[in-house]
């Protein structure tokens, strides 16, 4: 790693460290808890246990009573799939790119500071790189480094690719962050049996353009994940239907994903706060009703 590089690195780590310390870490903590309680194995029973935790199955086949033992579940998976195609590095100043570096950094130090295992997918038509999941500082460096440092050989989308190395690391449920700007399609089926399986969550960058369509007549647009160019006339565009980011909720509505709309240039301490919160009270509501 070159000195600025490293540089880099040390600035992205201090940037999402301090706000994870003091707030992202109890706010993650609330709202992605264990999962309770899972059983471990059985012993003979013991006067005074729970007869609720008899296992009767193999008390009938060894003829001593047995009890279930549990112990309580802390530890949790939780993986970022990262989209690294040509349209996340469009821009000359690489905002996107730190924006996707910054935000998963604050996810991942706060799921570390949990103790859960953390593990990274960085995909463009193809999964270009794994970072297996697993905990501690030295993860959080890892994952970090990707992040900021990682340069993807190709520039198409193909998020089916990441959910399916993704169903192949998580043996059990899992906390999945799916990050994009979700110009792809073919995906739905693949995304809805994730979230059938583990808590997915989808992340969608957004330009400025996609909210604010420029009034400028024509203009040559130059797709950056194909290399084709073609003419879109925004005036027209002015007048259709719903914007991308509306549809793209109608859709992950339907396969049982949340999502997160993350503005390019947005704060993504406030914006990561703001989603953990609606999480506590969504929570909240179910428990309550």
């Amino acid at each position: 790693m070159s000195a600025s590089e490293d540089s880099r690195l040390n600035l992205l780590e201090l940037k999402c460290r301090k706000p994870v310390e003091h707030l992202l870490a109890g706010e993650y903590r609330s709202v992605f808890k264990g999962r309770g309680i899972e059983f471990e194995d059985v012993r003979a029973y013991s006067p005074g246990d729970d007869v609720r935790s008899m296992d009767w199955k193999v008390t009938a086949r060894t003829g001593v009573p047995h009890v279930k033992r549990y112990v309580e579940e802390r530890e949790q998976f939780f993986f970022l799939l990262v989209d690294m195609s040509g349209s996340t590095r469009s821009d000359h100043l690489g905002a996107k790119r730190q924006m996707i570096a910054e935000f998963c950094g604050l996810l991942a130090l706060s799921a570390l500071s949990n103790s859960d295992r953390v593990g990274l997918v960085l995909f463009t038509d193809q999964v270009e790189h794994v970072v297996p999941p697993s905990k501690g500082k030295l993860q959080g460096i890892r994952v970090l480094d990707a992040l900021q440092s990682f340069q993807s050989e190709n520039a198409g989308t193909h998020i089916e690719s990441a959910l399916d190395v993704f169903g192949h690391l998580a043996r059990k449920r899992s906390v999945a962050f799916v990050v994009s700007d979700f110009h792809a399609e073919g995906y739905r089926s693949e995304l809805q049996a994730a979230a059938f399986k583990h808590d997915v969550i989808a992340v969608n960058l957004v330009e400025e353009i996609e909210t604010r369509t420029p009034s400028c007549g024509l203009a040559r647009i130059r797709d950056s994940e194909t290399g084709e160019t073609r003419v879109v006339d925004f005036d027209a565009a002015m007048g259709e239907s719903s914007p991308k980011s509306w549809l793209l909720q109608e859709e992950l509505l339907e396969c049982g994903v949340d999502l997160i709309d993350l503005p390019v240039g947005a704060d993504c301490v406030s914006t990561l706060s703001k989603f953990f919160r609606s999480r506590q009270r969504m929570a909240a509501g179910e428990s309550g009703g």
